[in-house]
């Protein structure tokens, strides 16, 4: 497709061209005169250990389809705008379809919701079928609508939550929870066509489970798809000229093995160890107390930061839709496995693709393998008792957080929090499900997640192979979606085939880069060279300065703006730009070319004006929510580039808090950050050659990395 027909594209209009398609407003008139169904469609119970587990994580997310809406705030009077956020939050949770219409009386099935007048309507695809000699077929082939009904269940609880938040009643409907005729309300809202074979999307057939959301919410209504729809724009559709999905693009994800993804992960250069140095042998493991986010929990931040942590996550709407959910499956994280025989599971080539396969399957978007090196676990929970390492293999999982999202934000405007917090919920989902299943066939397995995980995931992501280290800092960038990505982690015992660190020439691209640090909002990204940080080598961010920032943003929820603009941070798909797949090639490809074509790169990035906000992909409103009501907000970050900033890394003060500075991991009270002893360290840090040449002389390791003990 064109990046103009793409940037043209309203978000809210999602991946499939529907609207210009044939529709005929005589279809949802007979669809409301016909006669009401006398029950809901059954369920059929399954009792495979995949099923039983994507039954309990749906099972938990139900809960949060009904609820007491908000006091009503200050929205605009634009139904039209009304209509965007909501479709665009459904889009966000990756609906494939969504649609609006009235509700007629024949869509109840048993007795109507009072003032429950219109109905949001989605549709959620069907996941593929892994090959026959993958052993995730089994798992998976009784359980392809039980996998799209969690997702449904996801989207009915966040976006009806969301709703609530906005001030009006909203209840979520999903397959086993639900009030309403569901086929009925997807024909009427323009989602499908009836035909002698069930209902069809003209676009992706009949794979697809179907979730409402009915609401007191007046939006903006859709008109029924004419017949005729079935058989339209077809070459247009495959070649993307529409500006969403392309046909082209689902023919080259179908054509890939489940096990790979939609990304040629297997295409980039594999090495033995990372391209930034561990000294495995001097990395502190290091206490949960330790985080910066769970220091201004505790108070050692300031009061106001400790205030702005309690709800920094929730003062958006949307962001408040997906507390609850989220929350709700921390109590299902267990790692004891059930009594069963697991003598079919000792192949670990097999293991690893079926996992693989499986982790596709429920919404990974790149996923890798490695063996758990002891400093990465942490030494301490958040409780302060001890955490004895107890798996040796880990799964991590990258969730993209939205590109077309993210283009149309300025990276920490209203929906930066939520963009984390959506990848936080899909990652909780899928690694939760994966380990259940595991457990359930005598494998112990747990979700390590944003609220509950006892692994440090980035030196994870590294080991396995999921992208290198950035100047960004903390972070890991992958080849194919930058650093748009959020990690989940399964650990477990089952043994499984490892992935190789990769090398796509990251760290030359970043030595000669600035644009992260440049359009940082509170300079907290090194302009100087990388350090030695408690034995990894990086360019070490000032985390103190991140966290106050993003906790404490008056105008957005969070800060993501490294993300939205590091020339990376693109679509490499089938769909993406010619220039931007060719650069793409290159980069992983012609490794010898990098000093050749990172300048140009850099500076055509700029040149192009990427990393501007993209308006007609802002599909959410802004909008804070205070004291449980939606106030219009002290305002919204509207970032535009600034090509011209450039600071002095001499002249840049960035606090260290290494090992030595941080709060033992039993103390409850506030432990005040010290950065004044935090600058002091950065004097004090070693370069990476120092490091490497007192390393091989067998020199002790500084004492900056010896962590705070228990009081």
């Amino acid at each position: 497709m064109g990046e103009k027909q793409f940037k043209e594209r309203p978000f809210s209009h999602g991946p499939y061209p529907l609207e210009l398609l044939s529709h005929d407003p005589s279809i949802a008139e007979k669809e409301a005169a016909a006669p009401a169904l006398a029950n809901p469609p059954g369920v059929a119970t399954n009792d495979t250990t995949l099923g039983s587990a994507l039954d309990e994580y749906s099972s938990h997310l139900k809960p949060f389809f009904v609820g007491e809406a908000s006091p009503e705030g200050d929205l605009p009077d634009d139904q039209g705008m009304r209509m965007a956020d909501v479709k665009g939050a459904c889009y966000f949770l990756d609906a494939a379809a969504v649609g609006i219409c009235r509700m007629p009386e024949n869509a109840w099935i048993g007795e109507a919701i009072p003032g429950h007048t219109h109905a949001v309507v989605f549709l959620v695809e069907h996941g593929r079928l892994p090959e026959p000699d993958n052993l995730a077929r089994d798992w998976i082939s009784d359980n392809v609508e039980a996998g799209s009904a969690l997702f449904v269940a996801e989207i009915a609880a966040v976006v009806s939550g969301h709703i609530r938040a906005l001030g009006f009643a909203a209840q979520g409907h999903a397959p086993g929870a639900s009030q309403v005729d569901a086929e009925r309300l997807a024909v009427m809202s323009g989602l499908a066509v009836r035909t002698e074979n069930g209902l069809r999307h003209p676009h992706i057939g009949d794979g697809f489970s179907i979730g409402v959301i009915t609401t007191a919410y007046e939006l903006v209504c859709d008109t029924a798809l004419a017949p005729t729809a079935l058989k339209e724009f077809r070459f247009g559709f495959w070649a993307g000229m529409h500006g969403g999905t392309s046909g082209r693009e689902r023919a080259r994800k179908a054509k890939r093995r489940t096990d790979l993804g939609k990304y040629p992960m297997e295409t980039v250069n594999r090495v033995d160890r990372p391209t930034t140095l561990i000294l495995d042998d001097e990395v502190p493991r290091i206490p949960k107390r330790a985080s910066m986010f769970d220091r201004a929990l505790r108070g050692d931040l300031g009061e106001k930061t400790q205030k702005e942590r309690n709800r920094f996550a929730l003062k958006s709407p949307f962001g408040a839709g997906l507390s609850g959910p989220i929350g709700a499956l921390h109590p299902l994280q267990d790692k004891d496995a059930d009594d069963v025989d697991t003598s079919k599971y000792q192949d670990p080539v097999a293991n690893a693709k079926a996992l693989k396969s499986l982790s596709y399957f429920l919404g990974a978007d790149i996923t890798g393998i490695c063996e758990i090196p002891r400093y990465a676990w942490y030494s301490h929970k958040g409780d302060g008792s001890e955490i004895v390492p107890y798996h040796k293999y880990a799964v991590i999982m990258q969730i993209d957080q939205g590109y077309e999202t993210m283009e149309g934000a300025s990276g920490d405007d209203w929906i930066s929090g939520s963009q984390s917090m959506r990848a936080y919920l899909r990652g909780a989902e899928i690694a939760g499900v994966m380990a259940k299943h595991l457990r359930s066939i005598g494998i112990s397995s747990t979700p390590q997640t944003n609220t509950n995980s006892e692994v440090l995931q980035l030196p994870l992501s590294l080991l396995a192979g999921l992208g290198e280290m950035s100047r960004i800092g903390e972070l890991v960038l992958n080849p194919f979606v930058g650093p748009r990505l959020k990690t989940v982690v399964m650990t477990t015992d089952m043994p499984l085939a490892v992935d190789k660190p990769i090398d796509f020439g990251l760290q030359h691209f970043c030595e000669n880069c600035y644009k992260c640090a440049r359009e940082c909002p509170c300079d907290a990204i090194p302009w100087g060279d990388k350090i030695m940080f408690n034995g990894y080598e990086i360019w070490k961010p000032d985390v103190e300065r991140c966290a106050r920032y993003r906790l404490t943003n008056r105008k957005g929820s969070a800060c993501g703006r490294c993300m939205k603009t590091c020339p990376l941070n693109k679509v490499v798909t089938a769909d993406g730009s010619l220039l931007t797949r060719f650069a793409s090639w290159c980069g992983v490809h012609l490794m010898w070319a990098k000093p050749l074509m990172v300048p140009i790169a850099t500076w055509y990035d700029d040149f192009q004006g990427h990393g501007r906000r993209v308006l007609p992909k802002k599909w959410w409103l802004d909008l804070e929510v205070v004291d449980g009501v939606c106030v219009a907000p002290f305002g919204a970050n509207e970032h535009e580039l600034d090509i011209k900033k450039v600071i002095d890394p001499a002249k840049q003060k960035m606090a260290t808090y290494s090992a030595s500075l941080y709060p033992p991991p039993n103390e409850f009270d506030p432990y005040p950050v010290d950065r004044k002893a935090a600058l002091a360290v950065t004097s004090e840090l070693e370069s990476v050659e120092q490091a490497k040449i007192r390393s091989a002389q067998g020199g002790s390791k500084p004492p900056h990395y010896v962590v705070t003990p228990p009081k």
